[in-house]
């Protein structure tokens, strides 16, 4: 059996977390539908946008304090390839 995601211990938080996030985007949605001036629209597109990255990192730090530290106290292979699948999620993040 796998070994469970890190943010296990946390799902229910993470989901609580992706639900107001979704409830923000459909917000967006209605506000399109009703024709909302422009610049209220793209404030809520930067508040959706701030949580989702927020979300992202709180995630990426769960995976680098369980799944690669657990990885490098193993040691060898898998060690180097968490560190590198890591630094590459990183890298994906600052770019978007």
């Amino acid at each position: 059996m796998d070994t469970p995601p890190g943010y296990s211990a946390t799902k229910d938080a993470q989901i609580k977390r992706l639900r107001r996030i979704e409830g923000q985007i459909r917000g967006l949605q209605r506000q399109v539908e009703a024709d909302t001036y422009c610049i209220d629209v793209l404030t809520q597109v930067s508040a959706a946008t701030k949580a989702l990255e927020s979300f992202a990192l709180g995630l990426l730090d769960e995976h680098l304090s369980h799944c690669v530290a657990a990885a490098i106290q193993a040691g060898g292979e898998e060690a180097e390839a968490k560190v590198k699948e890591a630094s590459a999620a990183i890298a994906r993040l600052v770019r978007s």
